[in-house]
């Protein structure tokens, strides 16, 4: 399949290269506009493509070619969703081009005789003909991709097929969030708690145990006077600000429990601020301060609803406890960092 495929990518290219005005805006906006330069690209290639089937006389659209060219080269009936797989279309997709074929006299549908909710889908006989016809076009076309191929310095096809590979590991979207995160952490600025942030501590805190349960005396105690609660009795309080404003908190207890000496707690980060990446930051100045008091473990307790914070406590290497007897009610999940093997 891949001279039939290389018979696009050279239109692209020969027809695309010329246009200058696409190229100069490219040119300015960059790689940015990478959605919008394939858009124009498709368009010039189907549109050459139509040229060429009229000129070699093959009664084909251009949106018809994949489903043509499965039916042709594999001499046999396939299912629409068989064909969807083939060609990496939509099962609707390829409903609509089958139907449009199909009003054209190139291909007949029959019923699955095993199932009869599938249409197995095969060329008609004028069909078969515009297979036999179309030889000469592969032909030319593909011989006319191989000489351009051969005057480029970079082979467009094997860089098409190297990011097509990259983009199935990890598609633009994601790679776009990924770099969204990075950038917005880097805004973030981790201090330590002063009484100016004891408003924001309190409230990001009681905003998210309201919002999934209930505020209980654990927490009044630790909230209301976080510096005789927490600070004076060994504890620290990180705040993160993002454009210097306090929208995450998140505590290391002093404790002597379990076996336990600190715990991470009390960490809430503002909904408006969340997919920033700052929960993964506090968690780190949290557990890069246990390491400095020369802490083995560190431990925390939360509740399986609150599955963006478990995945979080996963990923800065948190692991399943049992055992240990709690204050609060909502808890259902107790963790723990083994500070002495990081």
């Amino acid at each position: 399949m891949g001279h039939v495929l290389h018979y696009f990518s050279t239109i692209l290219v020969s027809t695309y290269v010329n246009n200058n005005f696409y190229m100069d805006f490219f040119a300015k906006v960059g790689k940015i506009a990478l959605g919008t330069r394939l858009r124009a690209l498709s368009e010039s290639v189907t549109a050459d493509a139509a040229q060429l089937y009229a000129l070699y006389g093959v009664a084909l659209k251009p949106k018809w070619f994949p489903v043509f060219y499965v039916l042709s080269t594999q001499h046999s009936t396939k299912s629409v969703t068989e064909i969807a797989q083939d060609i990496g279309h939509s099962h609707p997709s390829v409903i609509q081009i089958i139907r449009e074929m199909s009003a054209h006299g190139l291909v007949i549908e029959t019923k699955d005789v095993s199932d009869g909710r599938k249409n197995n889908i095969a060329l008609s006989a004028k069909g078969m003909q515009v297979q036999a016809h179309i030889k000469h076009q592969y032909t030319d076309v593909n011989n006319a991709i191989e000489e351009a191929l051969g005057q480029t310095q970079h082979n467009i096809w094997l860089a098409m097929e190297e990011f097509e590979f990259l983009l199935q590991q990890k598609s633009l979207f994601q790679r776009v969030v990924a770099q969204k995160k990075k950038r917005e952490m880097a805004l973030t600025k981790i201090v330590a708690f002063s009484p100016k942030y004891a408003t924001a501590f309190r409230a990001l805190n009681e905003a998210w145990i309201n919002r999934y349960f209930k505020i209980e005396p654990a927490d009044r105690i630790a909230l209301e006077n976080p510096q005789t609660h927490i600070l004076d009795k060994g504890g620290f309080i990180f705040v993160a600000l993002y454009e210097n404003e306090a929208v995450g908190v998140c505590a290391l207890l002093k404790i002597n429990r379990g076996g336990y000496a600190y715990e991470l707690a009390k960490m809430a980060v503002s909904p408006k601020a969340q997919g920033k990446g700052i929960g993964y930051l506090l968690g780190k100045a949290v557990i890069a301060k246990a390491k400095a008091l020369r802490a083995k473990r560190l431990f925390l307790e939360s509740n399986t609803r609150l599955a963006p914070a478990i995945a979080l406590y996963h990923k800065l290497g948190f692991k399943k406890v049992t055992g240990i007897a709690t204050p609060y009610e909502r808890c259902n999940i107790q963790m723990e960092l083994r500070l002495d093997a990081t």
